[in-house]
């Protein structure tokens, strides 16, 4: 595979016009190229360029690729970042950009994530101990930023800046603590008048995919670090002022918010070690000045809002799809929750903690649901959301959970419309407490107005009739659904293409065959060791998909290394709507 191809870029300053005509002729005569990434000011300087700028934001003109940016200040920047900041698809911890519109994405705060197999890392904005919500950044951001950096592996993109008005190429330098060699690399503003380079073509190989004589490699223009100075001297005055392993020490701190901390690091007061909450390590162990406070690594793991953690509040407020509060622990029921649980572990196909679980499955993995293909999947692309945790439903979980599986139904949506397909998930919830999956299945979009009518007619063979909810968002739908569960019965229902919940109450006495109408409708899938199948959406493998002979998922059954293959071709044509990438 070709290394990716990406543009950089310095100061935009709203010149999106000048900006796009430049990657489309850059694209056309040495393209094409994967991405943009914008460094410096992306916002007008004033209201002449809004306009112009707003063009591309609200849709009226069309972005031609990917493009990331930082500097998150200028004209029209609030209105605009904050219109995406409460699209529901960015709640969260999100570190891979902010979708502003198709195209455009805001890298906000500092973050390292994977781009076509680059790793990259960002700083936005300009520094401000003020906390504005937009165009700054704080120390907290700078800090989380070193931690990550502390983690296994190289980035592949970091030292690009702009807002100096000039471009300048570095040679390459050493770096005292990685054998690896340094660029940075200083862009001019978009359509300067001096005419000094403001777009850069690259070609990068991943460091991930290289070898270390490669990455060791050094030009004979590498010169020592820059920085070798400027630590030795900043290491002598903060030698004075207190005793320390290393003045890159304030990386892995973050402010306490409870006086009820257990300390298993050196400590300093009520400073704790951000390393260790956000990773559960700390490469320093017993010699980190600051607070290993598991505590916190635990209400963080229970889905307690880091940033309440760290700083006892958050500045996305009830839009956070976090908890704001410190979850109690009863140890008592804690603990015998937790060996009923882990008995229910290690023998369910479906818990990510069970030696059962085909880890090899499983394509995206978010806070409280993740991603895998089935071992017989209906169609290409037929995917299970399934919980993280042991629970017997998606219906009855906690909002936390209901807005991530929101999110991954958005994109798995998404995905499919890309394709010309739309989405029908569908989920059979068992009395008897199976672990609970929500089944995706694209349907092309051309035949997507015949589902309703297959369901209907299965269940007419059957003898009842499903209850049909109709509703404008998912959200009201799954709202209906909760209203109508019962835990005492099992229950069955289907999310169509057009807003339409069909649903069915399984009574107590009532026939309703595991394998539904697997004669004449097929089979799609088997629910864990206890052979219940998933009844209709198998006729639309006949009726619409046109693949009758896989009615039965063991006629669909592949071998681990084509089931393997199938995970990676999946993951990278996901890739780009993936919400945990």
């Amino acid at each position: 595979m070709s290394p990716p191809r990406i543009l950089l870029c310095g100061d935009v300053l709203g010149r999106l016009n000048q900006l796009f005509k430049r990657v489309q002729s850059v694209n056309k005569s040495a393209g094409p190229f994967d991405a943009v990434l914008c460094v410096g000011q992306f916002f007008p300087d004033s209201s002449e360029l809004l306009d112009e700028f707003m063009n591309y934001v609200e849709g009226r003109s069309e972005i031609p690729i990917p493009t990331y940016f930082i500097g998150d200040y200028g004209v029209g920047a609030a209105k605009v970042l904050l219109a995406a900041s409460k699209n529901s698809a960015n709640q969260g911890f999100k570190m891979d950009g902010f979708k502003v519109t198709d195209n455009l994405f805001w890298l906000k705060g500092s973050g390292n994530f994977t781009l076509h197999g680059l790793s990259v890392a960002y700083l936005s904005g300009r520094q401000s101990s003020e906390g504005q919500q937009f165009g700054t950044y704080s120390q907290d951001d700078v800090d989380a930023l070193r931690a990550l950096a502390e983690e296994p592996g190289i980035v592949d993109f970091y030292h690009i800046a702009g807002s100096k008005g000039v471009f300048y190429a570095r040679e390459p330098y050493s770096n005292v603590d990685a054998v690896h060699v340094t660029r940075f690399l200083g862009l001019a503003p978009v359509g300067n008048k001096e005419k000094q380079k403001f777009i850069h073509a690259l070609s990068p190989t991943p460091a991930a995919t290289m070898s270390a004589a490669d990455i060791s490699m050094k030009t004979p223009n590498t010169t020592l670090s820059p920085y070798t100075f400027l630590d030795q001297g900043s290491h002598s005055k903060e030698a004075a002022k207190r005793p320390s392993d290393s003045v890159s020490d304030s990386q892995y701190w973050r402010y306490d918010v409870s006086q009820k901390r257990q300390k298993h690091g050196g400590g300093d007061g009520d400073k704790m070690c951000f390393k260790f909450i956000y990773s559960g390590s700390c490469p320093r162990g017993e010699k980190c000045n600051f607070r290993h406070d598991t505590d916190a690594r635990e209400q963080c793991l229970r889905g307690v809002c880091l940033d309440f953690i760290i700083k006892g509040k958050c500045e996305k407020g009830p839009e956070c799809s976090y908890k704001h509060s410190l979850q109690n622990d009863d140890s008592q029921r804690t603990h015998r929750s937790e060996n009923a649980s882990a008995n229910r572990s290690k023998e369910c196909w479906f818990c990510l903690s069970s030696p059962s679980v085909e880890s090899h499955l499983i394509v995206s993995v978010g806070e409280y649901y993740y991603c895998a293909l089935p071992k017989g999947p209906l169609v290409e692309d037929h995917v299970l959301v399934i919980p993280v945790e042991h629970v017997p439903n998606t219906i009855s979980t906690s909002p936390e959970c209901e807005k991530e599986l929101g999110r991954f139904q958005n994109s798995l949506m998404m995905y499919y419309k890309n394709q010309g397909k739309e989405a029908v998930f569908f989920e059979w919830l068992s009395k008897r407490g199976t672990h609970a999956n929500l089944q995706a299945v694209p349907i092309p979009t051309s035949k997507a107005a015949a589902v309703q009518d297959i369901f209907n007619l299965a269940a007419e063979k059957l003898g009842f009739k499903f209850l049909a909810t109709k509703s404008s968002k998912s959200s009201d739908g799954r709202r209906s659904l909760r209203a109508q569960f019962d835990r005492n019965c099992s229950f069955f229902y289907v999310e169509l293409p057009e807003g339409t919940v069909l649903s069915h109450l399984i009574e107590e006495n009532e026939r309703f065959p595991a394998q539904f109408g697997r004669e004449k409708w097929g089979v799609i899938y088997v629910l864990h060791k206890d052979h219940l199948y998933y009844p209709v959406v198998c006729g639309i493998a006949a009726c619409l998909l046109n693949i009758a002979d896989k009615a039965d998922w063991r006629n669909c059954m592949l071998g681990k290394e084509e089931e393997t293959k199938m995970v990676e071709d999946f993951k990278k044509r996901f890739e780009a709507f993936d919400p945990n990438q």
